[in-house]
């Protein structure tokens, strides 16, 4: 039987992945595999693929990692140039350089053979996009036109923050949930093992809690609010409530305010609003 760890969405939460890691310091894992996001959000991105790429673990690319390779060149779409976008270069001036190569040579995807499992695929949104999900608030028949060009019976998927166990079809789709910015209500990190023989891929989902205090204290230093505005302040939100924050308010502001100033003072009457109200449905959960 083959043993497999599956850390998604870090997003440069160096406190979290050493809680992960040293609650699976006891167990018999064959190998951790990182369905991408490793960067951004948190304040560690650098000692976050530092540590990735001392293990020598399989890492692909999220979407953080695109912001972070096309950011200030000419792929860059327009829209990145958006204050709702402040937080890229401050990600960038993280990783710029040495870092920034080693994750350009990152694959998109991962096939894992095993020799005593089926074959799996590891991807972090879609086959098609990294930015686009597989909610577990999809039918089954809007996930099958996503993965019906994947040869894989199994497949792990990453991106939404939400743990998911789900069979469509032929397709069995995992979702390890976040290590780093969980999004259900449920700080604590949120990490997945696979134990898969010839019958399969059986999933066990594993919630540790970390102490955010040293997370805020590099905030802090780095001065996150002050260099990412408005965005940031939601961010930190994201990190203290376990819930969407950003697409909340992009979506309220769209609603009642789309040309209002990208400034602190949105958020008082942010504040005011049911936050449900406006945040997808996949991420109404109690915690």
């Amino acid at each position: 039987m083959t043993h497999l760890a599956f850390l998604a969405d870090i997003h440069g939460n160096l406190p979290a992945l050493e809680a992960v890691l040293n609650d699976l310091s006891g167990c018999a894992i064959d190998q951790f595999i990182v369905p991408g996001d490793v960067t951004t959000w948190a304040p560690f991105s650098a000692g976050v693929v530092e540590r990735v790429v001392q293990e020598g673990w399989p890492v692909m690319r999220g979407n953080h990692e695109f912001y972070l390779l096309d950011y200030g060149t000419p792929r860059a779409p327009a829209h990145w140039q958006g204050e709702n976008y402040s937080l890229l270069p401050w990600a960038h001036q993280q990783l710029k350089g040495h870092w920034q190569n080693v994750i350009a040579g990152w694959p998109d995807t991962l096939s894992l053979r095993f020799p005593d499992a089926p074959p799996l695929r590891v991807i972090h949104g879609t086959p098609h996009s990294a930015w686009q999900p597989i909610l577990p608030t999809a039918s089954d028949e809007e996930i099958e036109v996503l993965l019906q060009d994947v040869e894989e019976d199994w497949l792990v998927a990453a991106h939404t923050h939400l743990p998911m166990d789900r069979r469509v079809g032929r397709w069995r789709i995992f979702n390890p949930g976040s290590v780093g910015v969980p999004l259900d209500g449920n700080r604590a990190a949120s990490t997945m093992i696979l134990d898969g023989d010839e019958n399969g891929w059986r999933a066990s989902f594993r919630r540790v809690p970390y102490d955010l205090v040293p997370l805020f204290a590099e905030f802090r230093r780095q001065r996150f609010l002050e260099m990412c505005g408005l965005t940031g302040h939601l961010v930190w939100r994201e990190f203290e409530t376990a819930r969407c924050q950003v697409a909340p308010f992009l979506r309220w502001r769209e609603a009642h305010c789309p040309d209002a100033p990208f400034s602190l003072q949105l958020l008082d009457e942010f504040d005011k609003i049911d936050l449900r109200d406006y945040t997808p449905p996949a991420y109404q959960l109690d915690g």
